[in-house]
């Protein structure tokens, strides 16, 4: 406790009542949510120790949320294979692909501020590349890209390119280089791609001035006050202060501090903590008074005439008694997937600090646990 005055008899008095003080509090009744709450995760915990030493995993996270934030969280395992420093309920996890859907809503803000339209087209935002860029992508729309049916390829020839080069003039020279010949996709098709996403956020570089980057923070993280959030790899350059990513080789988990070049960050470079992770997410959830968009936009974001909206694959599940949004992510060293039930004001979050080819089914099957233990009364 800090003691605030030098004055003997100050600090007496302090003394007496921090020694008091959880006596006091002892007399206070817990709320019957709040043990609820508690139960629960005590359970989201053991079920995430049984999937950690079954499946052999460095470590996973899992949460349930609401509109207000995290209900109940639980995490096992350890940052980094090989060390014995255990992954907290606060650390940072890579969201891979899930910042698509942040990305998405940034674009929606640009939007509301007359900016830009989802109708504006690739070459409405670059007319100086009209002769750069193959005709096809001239009438490439903004929603277009969101939603994947751009007929954009999914990646870069190379996202390596250009390092020493400015990042947005390097994202812009990655865009042209990879739109000069005809698209293999019909308009209108699906074909998931990281490069429209880059693509889309250069839109908004270019009308802004401003980096991606700068915008996500500036228009979305301060916001929503998700102070944890970053860029990459989270944690200290060869130190387990937050988890590594792993791969697996020759059938053991080999850490890793590493990412997918900068350029594609709007297309899935963000990593925070879940509860920072869930402020997001409860745009998408029941309450009037959201902080950065109105329901009409939010609605916009996940609206589709297919399974995949802007940033959201939107389908309907039972237990969620009608909607449910959801997306997965990866970099190939960490996994993690969102299911979000607006209907029952709930959002599953699983986020695993590895991935192989069975992470995808490990994950969704944890996602089965939490619903089953949001069910427990």
């Amino acid at each position: 406790m800090r003691i605030r005055s030098s004055s003997n008899r100050w600090y007496r008095k302090v003394l007496l009542l921090a020694t008091l003080l959880p006596c006091l509090l002892s007399t206070e009744p817990v709320s019957a949510q709040s043990k609820l709450s508690n139960h629960k995760s005590e359970l989201i915990r053991e079920a995430l120790v049984n999937v950690v030493n079954r499946e052999k995993l460095p470590g996973m996270i899992a949460a349930i949320a609401n509109a207000d934030g995290v209900m109940a969280i639980g995490s096992a395992g350890v940052r980094k294979e090989g060390s014995n420093v255990a992954i907290t309920d606060s650390d940072l996890f890579h969201i891979g692909s899930c910042t698509k859907a942040m990305t998405a809503t940034l674009l929606a803000q640009f939007v509301d501020e007359g900016v830009i339209t989802w109708d504006t087209t690739l070459i409405d935002v670059f007319p100086e590349y009209r002769i750069k860029i193959h005709p096809d992508y001239y009438k490439v729309t903004l929603w277009q890209l969101l939603t994947h049916r751009a007929g954009v390829p999914a990646n870069a020839k190379d996202w390596w390119v250009h390092q020493k080069m400015e990042l947005k003039a390097r994202r812009q020279t990655i865009m042209l280089e990879n739109l000069k010949e005809a698209r293999s996709e019909k308009p209108g098709q699906f074909l998931y791609s990281n490069l429209g996403y880059m693509i889309a956020g250069s839109m908004a570089e270019k009308l802004s001035g401003t980096r991606w980057e700068t915008l996500m923070k500036n228009y979305l993280f301060t916001p929503l006050k998700m102070d944890s959030v970053g860029f990459g790899p989270p944690g200290t350059k060869w130190k387990a202060d937050q988890p590594w990513g792993h791969v697996k080789s020759a059938g053991k988990w080999q850490a890793k501090q590493f990412d997918n070049a900068e350029p594609l960050g709007p297309a899935g470079r963000v990593h925070c903590s879940i509860e920072d992770w869930a402020k997001f997410i409860a745009l998408q959830l029941p309450g009037k008074n959201k902080p950065i968009l109105d329901r009409k936009s939010l609605d916009r974001l996940i609206d589709s005439d297919d399974d995949y909206a802007a940033g959201w694959m939107v389908g309907e599940r039972s237990w969620a008694k009608g909607i449910t949004l959801t997306h997965s992510g990866s970099n190939t060293m960490w996994y993690a997937v969102v299911w979000v039930a607006p209907k029952l004001n709930r959002a599953f979050i699983v986020a695993t600090n590895s991935m192989d080819e069975k992470s995808a089914a490990i994950c969704d099957k944890m996602i089965g646990e939490l619903i089953s233990i949001d069910n427990e009364e």
